[in-house]
């Protein structure tokens, strides 16, 4: 069977890997000049189950409210006319309630676990080497109070697969050596070493690169134009340069696939959230995490990529704009050099922003559409990395007309 991927991100990427190990005539398109240049390209680095909660939490009203106003704010949200942001809005503070938030918990863990699981094995077959870490990820703690109920929360979490160790301040500097020379006022912290890191940039460029020594065709340097329907079928996709057709298409273009879903009469709810990231160079140097972090009073993540420490965080609703924002980018440099001031040289710290594609429930769309031959991989928000694997192998099954390895009845459109 012809299949056409739309986008070549992470996400994109490992479904083409999945759907060429089923035999299939794959062909990808991106705009870009190669895979993983978007969203993908210096994200935090975590593969993290143990972090798979939604963004949709019953503390977040309070915490939006509290920033408002703030523009290095973890959360910022730029009020515009935009009545697509505002019934997504209103959809997301309806997943804010303690039900709605375990409920998109449970879907999102069961995807990230079984994609942490299949990882090990296209490492083996592909070979391919992208700073991977086997460490584990540690949450840090600074007020006991909060640590408990976090142990709490990971208690059900536990009860569910993702096992945890709830550490305290001697067991946070055992395990994480960097903390013994940082001024952080640390109290303990969850480790879970399920948990992994890595380099997602690399990792779509070598699978990328792997796919097409096994006949992947990529048409990088393409923009996506229109995708065109007659009936209940998609007969094309024509670029900027060329039409395409096939006989299973796949949409995995994160933040603008609405923009290509909306002519089809397909209203999927992604809204893209800006986020920042920051790459410190650490050769020379012995004070940065050797671990992967979460910081969840500063809401960032710290992850070791080979000889470089990538500090990620904060969230920003102002539409498709990828304008550098130095003051937000500098201040999550400033906290990562003032939590690990010996971390690397940050005077040579290179910034980094983002589209990422969230959905109001912060749950990815997995399944089928109206259209006999379109399928729905997307809307991954921050955890594409972590579920790229599973969404990939579901695709596959989707396409093939197989019983999917595991239940996606509830992470379709049709939820909303």
């Amino acid at each position: 069977m012809r299949v056409l991927v739309l986008g070549a991100g992470v996400v994109g990427v490992t479904a083409a890997y999945y759907l060429q190990k089923d035999g299939h005539e794959v062909t990808v398109i991106d705009r870009q000049d190669g895979a993983g240049l978007e969203t993908s390209f210096a994200n935090g680095g975590q593969i993290s189950p143990s972090q798979a909660y939604p963004w949709a939490a019953p503390e977040v009203p309070f915490l939006m409210l509290k920033w408002l106003g703030r523009n290095d704010a973890p959360l910022l949200y730029r009020m515009r006319l935009d009545p697509k942001l505002w019934i997504w809005s209103l959809r997301f503070l309806a997943n804010c309630t303690p039900g709605n938030f375990m409920t998109n918990t449970v879907k999102n863990l069961r995807l990230s676990l079984q994609s942490r699981s299949l990882l090990p094995a296209i490492r083996q077959e592909t070979g391919i080497e992208y700073d991977c870490l086997e460490k584990g990820i540690l949450q840090i703690y600074r007020d006991q109070k909060e640590l408990d109920k976090a142990a709490k929360f990971n208690d059900e979490l536990a009860k569910l697969g993702c096992e945890h160790e709830v550490l305290d301040k001697a067991g946070v500097h055992a395990l994480e050596p960097a903390y013994d020379s940082s001024p952080d006022k640390i109290i303990g912290g969850i480790y879970t070493s399920i948990d992994e890191s890595g380099d997602a940039h690399k990792f779509s460029q070598g699978l990328a690169k792997y796919c097409a020594d096994q006949g992947v065709t990529f048409r990088y340097g393409e923009t996506v134009q229109a995708i065109n329907k007659d009936g209940s079928k998609i007969t094309s996709v024509t670029t900027d340069k060329d039409t395409y057709t096939a006989d299973t298409y796949v949409m995995s273009m994160g933040s603008y696939s609405p923009l290509f879903l909306r002519p089809l009469g397909i209203k999927a709810p992604i809204q893209p959230v800006k986020g920042y990231s920051v790459t410190v160079p650490t050769a020379g140097h012995n004070g940065a995490p050797t671990i992967s972090l979460t910081d969840n009073d500063h809401k960032l993540v710290f992850s070791r990529i080979g000889e470089r420490m990538r500090v990620a965080g904060t969230a920003e609703f102002n539409g498709y704009d990828t304008e550098m924002n130095d003051q937000r980018a500098g201040s999550i440099r400033d906290t990562a050099q003032k939590l690990f001031p010996n971390a690397g040289d940050f005077s040579k710290a290179e910034l980094w922003t983002g589209l990422r594609p969230m959905t109001p429930d912060g749950v990815p769309i997995i399944g089928k559409t109206p259209y006999d031959n379109l399928i729905m991989n997307t809307g991954h928000g921050t955890l594409g990395w972590t579920m790229c694997a599973s969404s990939g192998q579901l695709t596959a099954d989707l396409v093939a007309g197989r019983e999917p390895t595991i239940d996606i009845s509830d992470i379709g459109l049709e939820r909303f």
